[in-house]
Parts: C-alpha cells; structure tokens; sequence
C-alpha cells in the first residue's frame, strides 16, 4: 500500500508540474483571453456599458456609460488581444498585456480619443468599430500588481493612445439614459479608475466555461 500510495502521489507531482509549465496552475484563478464578463467600477459601485445610443456631442459615437444594475445584457464585454493572435483563447491574461474589450451586443471596442467627455470635460471614451474592429485607439494595458490579471484583483485599465485611465467620478446622465453614470479617461491613477471582474463566462485554458449567470 505504501508503495501504491507513493505512486500516486508521484504521478500528482507529474501532472502538476506539467501543468504548471503549460500555464494550466498561474492561469486558475486568472482572467483569460476570450472570455466575457462585466467590470464593476469598485469605487462606485457601477459596471461597465454601452448600448446603441450614441453622444449628442463631441464624436457622436456609441456612447459607454456605468450602470447600477447588475444584470443588465449590455453589459458584457469579450476579452481580446491587440490581435487574435497575441491573447489566444483560454491563455492567462498578463499584467501590462494589452487587449481590446469588445461589446458583446454591439461588436464595438471600447475607445478613447482627444475629445471632451460630455459631462465632466474629461477624455470621452466611446465605443466603436464594427464586428470586433476598430482602429489603434481600441488598446488598452491591464495595470495589476501580480503576473496575471486575477479575478478578485481591482485592476486599472490605461489606454495606449492617450495613455489616460479608464474612470468613473459619478456624474449622471439625463433623458435618454437617466440615471447613468459617465464613463471618461483620466491622466491620473486614483480611487475612480479601478475594476473587477464580476459576472461572466470565464474560459479555463482546457476552453470550458468556469463560470457562468444569465448568458
């Protein structure tokens, strides 16, 4: 029995050292490429949204905003790389890696610019491009502290163009989209710019869903 015990326990050893060096055991509890979640605004208690209402003033694209509700369906953005190629399926997503996040309903990445956001005068951030594809101004890095982005982790994003974060100060919008909060870019890291990742479909790098609510 010992000897039997000693095997398996060899075999365990194996098979989780091998999956260390494939990235199975640093990719557990880590956002990965391909998956789709909502960010909460852990400042303010919003995630982040769009929908197909576009601004009435600066670039009059798709507008991006925060909403209170937590099961709202426009809500839901895919994780990608600068390329398909650069954030495959399943594989861990990086501290400092950059990434586009893609409106699920919509199809358009989340982007920033050099214009006014309407209510608070800082940078608008908007969504745009059609099917998955938009432009440079699409790319953002994943600032976290660790080598993964972990899912419990609050995580800042800072947008590679413009090299302003992604914030929330708590300005509200009127009719048509009473009630919800404008989303902009900011020059500096504070309290208003960091995220977690809450609801979603998270792909494990064998490509099974680990976690799932109401898609």
């Amino acid at each position: 029995m010992r000897c039997l015990g000693l095997g398996l326990g060899l075999r365990l050893l194996l098979l989780l050292l091998l999956a260390a060096l494939l990235g199975g055991e640093a990719a557990a509890g880590a956002v990965t490429c391909g998956s789709v979640l909502k960010l909460l605004n852990t400042r303010h208690s919003v995630r982040l949204h769009s929908h197909e209402v576009k601004y009435g003033s600066g670039s009059g694209q798709q507008s991006v905003t925060g909403v209170d509700t937590p099961d709202d369906a426009n809500s839901y953005w895919r994780i990608r790389g600068k390329s398909d190629v650069s954030c495959q399926r399943g594989t861990a997503v990086k501290c400092g890696q950059a990434i586009r996040l893609t409106h699920v309903n919509t199809g358009k990445n989340l982007h920033t610019h050099h214009f006014a956001s309407p209510l608070s005068n800082n940078q608008e951030v908007s969504a745009f491009g059609d099917d998955g594809e938009g432009d440079d101004l699409d790319i953002w890095t994943v600032q976290c502290s660790g080598t993964y982005w972990e899912r419990d982790d609050a995580v800042r994003f800072k947008h590679v163009g413009t090299e302003v974060f992604l914030s929330i100060t708590g300005e509200q919008y009127g009719h048509p989209i009473r009630g919800q909060r404008e989303v902009h870019g900011m020059s500096t890291p504070n309290h208003h710019n960091y995220w977690k990742a809450m609801e979603g479909v998270f792909i494990k790098p064998n490509v099974e869903p680990a976690k799932h609510d109401e898609l």
